[in-house]
């Protein structure tokens, strides 16, 4: 029997660990990425890489411009996201880059494009882990949305619920880029820094955070960066 998954893949590392993970378990892959008015498309250039290298079945890459609401740095280029801030700050407080309600409109979509092709799961890369605070990365909001698929669609009533799976969500982000490297996911061609550019920044929360992940794991990150934090140069 063919098992079909939709995987959010947005061009990070957490959503290509996600689906690689997804093909690994036997799934065939239908790939959604999100254009929703980020601040570059650098990102969805890498979903596009990604979608290939995992072999999936199709790519949808719907257009929904966020931005016309405001409320995050992330896709209003008029507000300052926060730079080099302290590690040990990240995650504490929910930082300007949340979108609001971002994952909550991301998995709905992914929820009707599955059950649209009669799809058993939806894969998202969301960790509660090394994360950037997100409200909507948190095991509750993934079990909360869990209940949504099961009692707010067909194949829910009918007892063939859509199963909501985050595989990376209590992963660090040391574990999630190790398990990249042992399922061969194309990690040189993902994108995580907030800014556009021919190279990642290396100073926003999530080229920091990666840049941990590389750091504690003892690994080499593949791809370039304008700028390098003193702590991940010291040996």
């Amino acid at each position: 029997m063919i098992k079909k998954a939709v995987c959010l893949i947005s061009g990070g590392i957490d959503s290509c660990v996600s689906a690689f993970i997804a093909k690994k378990e036997g799934y065939t892959i239908y790939a959604l990425t999100i254009n929703y008015g980020q601040r570059h498309k650098r990102e969805i250039e890498s979903a596009k890489k990604i979608t290939k290298s995992v072999n999936a079945k199709k790519h949808v890459i719907l257009n929904i411009n966020l931005s016309k609401f405001g409320g995050s740095s992330l896709i209003d280029n008029s507000k300052n996201l926060e730079k080099d801030r302290d590690l040990k700050l990240i995650g504490k407080k929910i930082p300007s880059t949340y979108v609001p309600a971002r994952n909550t409109v991301f998995l709905a979509i992914a929820l009707s494009f599955s059950e649209a092709i009669n799809a058993e799961a939806v894969f998202i890369g969301a960790t509660a882990t090394d994360y950037s605070g997100y409200p909507d990365c948190r095991p509750e909001f993934i079990k909360a949305f869990q209940k949504l698929s099961d009692i707010g669609t067909k194949k829910g009533l009918e007892k063939k619920p859509i199963k909501i799976i985050a595989p990376l969500l209590f992963l660090t982000k040391a574990e999630i880029i190790k398990e990249g490297i042992k399922l061969k996911a194309p990690l040189d061609k993902t994108w995580s820094c907030y800014l556009g550019g021919k190279k990642a920044c290396g100073r926003c929360d999530s080229c920091l955070l990666r840049l941990k992940g590389f750091k504690e794991l003892g690994a080499y990150d593949p791809i370039e960066y304008y700028h390098l934090p003193n702590w991940y140069l010291q040996k």
